[in-house]
C-alpha cells in the first residue's frame, strides 16, 4: 500500500510537472505574439532601405518578397490601406464572378474584420469593379499574418506608401512654362503653316502622312489630362486646319484628396503639363496657327486624368490610372492606349488593369522611363516591363544606338524614338504648351511613347481591319533592327513610311 502511494505521489508529481512546462511554453508563445502585435513599425528610412537594396541586388523589387512585419510597416506607414488581389493565380480581373470569387473575397474580408475588430463601411472598405481587388484598412500585424495564409490571396500591397526616396528625386515631368524654340529644330510645311518637330523627319513621318493621317482611329491616352486653356486640344479647335472631322473627349479618374476613401474626382483637365504636351505628340492638329502638329493629326482622342503626375506613388493615382485603364478597354472605338508614366516596381491593380484592358484587344504602349541622374541606373520601369505593354525608349541621333540623357534601357524595350541629337547639338522636340499660342520642349521616353503610338494609329487607319498583332509585326518589319531584336532597344527606330506602305 506505501509502495502505491508513493508512486502515486510520482505520477501526479511528473503530471504537475509536466502541465506546468506545457502552461508556460503557451505562455511563451502568447509573450512572443504580444511582443510582435506591440512592436513599432519599421520607419520610413528603413523600408526604403530594404527597397533599395533588393532593386539595387536583382534590378526589381515586389511586396510579396518582404516579411509580415515588413508589408505590414509599409502599411502602416502608408496611411493603412492594404489593397488585396484575390482568387486563384493569374485570376486578374471577371466582368462577370462566379461564386467561388465571391466567396474568396467574403472569407478575406471577414479575416479583415475579426483581426481588425470593425465591420466593412466606405471608410475602411473599398471594392474595384471588373478586376478582382478589394482595398481595405489594416492597422495590425495578425491582419496580415492571417490573410498571406488564405489561397485566395493573390497578392498583398500597401498601395498607400508614397515615400520611397529615389523615386521621389526622379522628375515629375511637370512643366507649364513656354520655351524659346530654335527654328531649327522644327519646319513648317504649307499650305497652312503648322510646324512639323525635326525628329518626325528622322522616322518618315511626314512622308507617311502622304498614305495615311490616322483618320478613323481613336487613341486613348492615360496621363494628367489635357489643358483646358490649350485650344488646339480641346473641342473649339481639334478640327483646324488640315485635320477634320473628328473628336475629342476628356474624363478625369484622379481624386486629389489626403483621404483614401474619397470619391471627389478632381476633374478632367491638365494642372501638370505632361499629359497635355503627350496629347499634342499624338493628335495635335495640322492647324493653321504656326504650332506644332501631332503624328496622327487626323486621329479622335480620348483623353484621361488618372495621375497628378507622371510617378505613380500615391494611392489615388494608382487607383485612378487603374479605373482609366478598364473604362478604356470597355470602349469599342478605342484600339491604342499610350502611357507615358509609370514607377519603379509593378504596382498590382494597375497590372490587373492592363491585363484586362489587353484582353480586349487594346495595344497598350508604355514609357521604358524618364528620370534624373539618381533612376537612371535602374533598367525598364513598370508598366512598360509588362509582356502584355510594347515598351519604348528615346535615343539620340548618332550613328551608334545611345539611349537619350534621361532614357531608360533594356531587354524589356521593344522600339525606340530619336530624342535628341548626338552630343545635344539639338534639344528635344518642341510640342504644344499648357496655354494658347505657347510651345515648349519636351522629350525622354514619355515622347517617345507618345510619338511611337501616333505611327501605330496611322498604320491602323491605313490597314482598319488588322487585329492589334499585325500592327505591332508591322512595326517591327518597319525598324532597324528587325528580324533581329538588340539586347538594349528591342527593334530599333521605326520608319513611319515603311509602316503604311
Amino acid at each position: 500500500m506505501k509502495n502505491l502511494n508513493i508512486t502515486l505521489l510520482f505520477m501526479c508529481a511528473l503530471l504537475a510537472i509536466s502541465c506546468t512546462k506545457e502552461e508556460t511554453i503557451i505562455t511563451e508563445e502568447e509573450q512572443q505574439h504580444q511582443e510582435i502585435a506591440k512592436k513599432e513599425p519599421l520607419s520610413i528610412q528603413e523600408i526604403n532601405a530594404i527597397i533599395e537594396a533588393t532593386l539595387k541586388t536583382s534590378g526589381e523589387f515586389n511586396w510579396s518578397a518582404v516579411d509580415d512585419y515588413t508589408l505590414w510597416s509599409g502599411v502602416v506607414q502608408g496611411n493603412n490601406i492594404l489593397t488585396v488581389g484575390y482568387g486563384n493565380k493569374g485570376e486578374s480581373f471577371s466582368e462577370t464572378r462566379s461564386q467561388r470569387l465571391l466567396d474568396q473575397k467574403d472569407v478575406i474580408v471577414n479575416v479583415v474584420e475579426t483581426f481588425e475588430g470593425a465591420q466593412r463601411n466606405k471608410e475602411n472598405y473599398i471594392d474595384h469593379e471588373v478586376i478582382n481587388v478589394i482595398d481595405v484598412k489594416v492597422e495590425n500585424i495578425e491582419t496580415i499574418t492571417a490573410l498571406r495564409q488564405q489561397t485566395g490571396v493573390r497578392y498583398l500591397e500597401p498601395s498607400g506608401y508614397n515615400h520611397f526616396e529615389i523615386a521621389q528625386r526622379s522628375s515629375s515631368g511637370c512643366d507649364k512654362n513656354a520655351d524659346s524654340i530654335d527654328p531649327t529644330h522644327y519646319a513648317t510645311v504649307v499650305p497652312n503653316n503648322a510646324q512639323v518637330s525635326w525628329h518626325f523627319y528622322e522616322h518618315n513621318i511626314p512622308q507617311a502622312w502622304n498614305v495615311s493621317t490616322g483618320a478613323g482611329i481613336t487613341v486613348g491616352l492615360i496621363d494628367t489630362g489635357v489643358s483646358q486653356s490649350q485650344s488646339l486640344l480641346n473641342e473649339s479647335g481639334f478640327n483646324d486646319g488640315y485635320s477634320n472631322g473628328r473628336y475629342v473627349q476628356k474624363y478625369g479618374t484622379f481624386i486629389d484628396s489626403y483621404w483614401w476613401w474619397s470619391n471627389n474626382y478632381d476633374g478632367p483637365h491638365d494642372k501638370c503639363g505632361h499629359g497635355t504636351a503627350m496629347a499634342s505628340t499624338i493628335v495635335a492638329p495640322r492647324n493653321d496657327n504656326g504650332m506644332p502638329v501631332g503624328v496622327a493629326y487626323n486621329s479622335n482622342l480620348v483623353a484621361y486624368r488618372a495621375t497628378e503626375d507622371v510617378l505613380l506613388n500615391d494611392y489615388h493615382e494608382r487607383k485612378g490610372v487603374s479605373e482609366a485603364l478598364i473604362q478604356l478597354a470597355n470602349r469599342n472605338d478605342v484600339k491604342i492606349i499610350s502611357m507615358s508614366i509609370g514607377y519603379l516596381w509593378s504596382i498590382g491593380n494597375i497590372e490587373d488593369a492592363i491585363k484586362y484592358a489587353y484582353s480586349k484587344g487594346k495595344l497598350i504602349f508604355a514609357a521604358g522611363g524618364t528620370s534624373t541622374d539618381f533612376t537612371n541606373a535602374y533598367g525598364v520601369i513598370f508598366p512598360a516591363s509588362m509582356n502584355e505593354t510594347v515598351a519604348v525608349t528615346g535615343v539620340n541621333d548618332g550613328d551608334a544606338y545611345e539611349r537619350c540623357d534621361t532614357c531608360h534601357s533594356g531587354s524589356e524595350i521593344d522600339f525606340t524614338i530619336i530624342m535628341q541629337g548626338k552630343n545635344n547639338t539639338s534639344k528635344a522636340p518642341p510640342v504644344l504648351n499648357f496655354y494658347n499660342n505657347q510651345r515648349r520642349y519636351t522629350g525622354g521616353s514619355s515622347v517617345a511613347t507618345a510619338t511611337t503610338a501616333g505611327i501605330a494609329a496611322l498604320v491602323w487607319s491605313r490597314y482598319p481591319s488588322w487585329s492589334r498583332a499585325q500592327v505591332v509585326n508591322r512595326l517591327k518589319q518597319s525598324s532597324e533592327f528587325y528580324p533581329n531584336r538588340n539586347s538594349n532597344f528591342g527593334y530599333g527606330n521605326i520608319d513611319a513610311l515603311q509602316a503604311v506602305q
